[in-house]
Order: C-alpha cells, then sequence, then structure tokens
C-alpha cells in the first residue's frame, strides 16, 4: 500500500485534506477565541440585550442583573461562590460593550471568527495600550531624558575639574593664581582653624580657579542648556533652517562659482574627514589643528597619504608592545582557526 501511495493519491484525496486541514484550523482558532473577551459566551447574551442595543440599553441591564448576582445578595458559600463567577462575567461583558471602540473589535470578531491573529493583536493592543495621552507621556519622556542628560554632563564636568585639581601642571598654576589674586592665605601659621578646614577651603578655591581659567573642552567640557534634548528639539526648525540656508551657499560658492575654501570651510572638511562630532573636534588641541592645515588635509589625496601614515605608525607601535607581542603570539598558537588536540 505504501509502496503504491502516488498512484492511489488522486484530487479528490487532496481536497479532503485540504478540507480537513482548514476545519482543524478553524476548531483550533475557535479554541484560541476562547480566552479573548468573554470567552466561550456572547457578551450580548450575557447581558441579556441584541446586538443592535443603544448603550443606555446595555447599561440599565447591566445595573439590574448585577444586583441580582452581586456576591452580597446571597448568604451561602456555595451561592456566593456561584454569583461572584456570574457577578464576574456580567462585569467583563459590561465592560466590553460600554466602551465604543471595544464594542466594535468585538463585533467585528462575531462576524470574522476566522481572523484568530488579528483578534488577538486588536485584543491585546487595547488592553496594554497605555491609557494617559501620548503627548503626555512623550514629554515626560523627552524631560527625564533632558534632566538625566543635563546631569550626567554636569557629572563628567565635575571629574574633569576633580582630575585637573590632582595634576601637578595645573595645580601649581591654579596656586599661582589664587595668590595673586589673594585668594589664598599666604601665612598659615596666624590661621587658627583645624588644619582639615583649611585644606578643605584651599582646595574649593583652586577648583574654582581652574572653573574659571582652564577651558575644558570635548565631553567633558562644561555643560550648557542648549545641549539638552528639550532644547534642541525647540531649535529644531532654526537649525535645520539654518543648515539648508548654509548648504546653499556652500554649493553656490564652492560648487558653482569654484570659489577657494577659506579657513573655516578647511577646518569643516578636515573634520568631516576625520569623522569628529563638535566635541570631539573642540578636544583636539589648537596647535594640531594648525598642523592639519600645513598637510592640507581637506584634499582628498593628501588626507589618504596622512592617513595610511598614521596607520602605519600605530602598527610599528604595536609591533613594539609587549604585551600585543603576546596577544598575538597567543592567537598564533590557540586562537581561532588552530586546530590543537591539548583537549
Amino acid at each position: 500500500m505504501f509502496l503504491n501511495i502516488d498512484r492511489g493519491f488522486t484530487l479528490s484525496n487532496i481536497f479532503t485534506i485540504i478540507l480537513v486541514l482548514i476545519m482543524v484550523e478553524a476548531i483550533h482558532g475557535f479554541m484560541e477565541l476562547e480566552g479573548l473577551y468573554c470567552g466561550k459566551e456572547n457578551c450580548y447574551d450575557v447581558l441579556g440585550v441584541p446586538r443592535e442595543s443603544s448603550k443606555s440599553e446595555i447599561a440599565r441591564a447591566y445595573r439590574r442583573l448585577a444586583r441580582k448576582y452581586h456576591p452580597d445578595m446571597h448568604r451561602s458559600t456555595e451561592a456566593k461562590k456561584k454569583a461572584e463567577e456570574q457577578f464576574t462575567q456580567l462585569a467583563t461583558a459590561y465592560e466590553i460593550l460600554r466602551d465604543e471602540e471595544s464594542r466594535a473589535d468585538y463585533d467585528y470578531m462575531l462576524d470574522n471568527p476566522d481572523e484568530v491573529y488579528r483578534h488577538y493583536y486588536r485584543y491585546y493592543r487595547r488592553r496594554v495600550a497605555p491609557k494617559v495621552d501620548v503627548r503626555i507621556v512623550l514629554a515626560v519622556t523627552i524631560t527625564v531624558i533632558s534632566v538625566v542628560q543635563y546631569w550626567g554632563a554636569w557629572s563628567r564636568y565635575k571629574a574633569a575639574v576633580d582630575y585637573l585639581v590632582t595634576v601637578p601642571k595645573y595645580r601649581l598654576k591654579a596656586v599661582d593664581i589664587a595668590k595673586q589674586e589673594g585668594l589664598l592665605n599666604s601665612s598659615k601659621k596666624k590661621d587658627r582653624r583645624p588644619k582639615e578646614v583649611i585644606k578643605e577651603e584651599e582646595e574649593a578655591i583652586l577648583r574654582k580657579v581652574l572653573e574659571e581659567k582652564v577651558d575644558i573642552k570635548g565631553g567633558y567640557s562644561k555643560p550648557s542648556v542648549k545641549d539638552i534634548l528639550w532644547i534642541q528639539l525647540i531649535l529644531l526648525p532654526y537649525t535645520i533652517g539654518a543648515y539648508i540656508v548654509w548648504y546653499c551657499k556652500w554649493v553656490w560658492k564652492f560648487n558653482i562659482c569654484k570659489e577657494e575654501f577659506g579657513e573655516e570651510e578647511k577646518f569643516y572638511l578636515i573634520r568631516k574627514k576625520l569623522k569628529c562630532n563638535d566635541s570631539q573636534w573642540n578636544s583636539i588641541e589648537e596647535e594640531e589643528k594648525v598642523f592639519y592645515l600645513k598637510k592640507e588635509l581637506w584634499k582628498e589625496e593628501n588626507f589618504k597619504v596622512w592617513k595610511k601614515q598614521k596607520e602605519d605608525e600605530m602598527k610599528a607601535k604595536l609591533a613594539e608592545n609587549a604585551k600585543y607581542k603576546s596577544y598575538r603570539r597567543y592567537m598564533r598558537n590557540h586562537g581561532p582557526g588552530q586546530i590543537t588536540f591539548e583537549d
């Protein structure tokens, strides 16, 4: 029989199998829908109202049945338990039918019982969706991000100042400036306060001098209100408009009129080739930027040569590094792609 299965398989057999599969899928879909809305029961039948009933009629039917099946209206334990189940079902049906959107989804399910996954999506989308206005959620989210962003920027800035206080080069300069401005007491012998108090005061003065005199750039620079997300979103239309104007001027001056690049434009092209953002570019020393100008790195051919030289220098430094040598030796002997019998 199994050897002649191809001969016995006719078109009617295939049609029968497909029909059985469809029926199984329909039964499976019906069983899956039991967990939605009122389960096996019809919500309209639970409240005893026809499908075309108005909202007020549904509310009246619910109040009437709720009084009848409220657990407090029954005395025995068994009757209370039965009434509690009925009361829960009534509340579920009323919750679904009193809301117009939820009722529309339920009516759609009654008319299209075969669309199982669509019903699950519509049902749980409404249950899981937030009840508050989306605009409020967005505003609160942006506010939280802005506060965390500003607080993090201040933390990084204070960490940078704390580090500079410990560096002898900057500490000595801060001490000299503080003495010149009369902020530090030169004669500590006359000061009768405890040494800990005097030291804390000196540290606070040095920190203040460094904050005022040292220009910390890059990711540890002093935070500005303009950098937080809320202000950036408010200024976004202006930023987009300014960029469009700037881009049109660039195309007109340098692409159409073929004018020569100025220093600002050269720096922009160099920063673009280095793939630096504003904070990274600002952290680069001025001497290094001048060096980039002398090398004419805004030109593509010069930048490629310079980049190749930097890569070769980095490879040479790594080749001389002891840790890198041991790492290469390990990768050569035990790294990926090696077949060993140590196991």
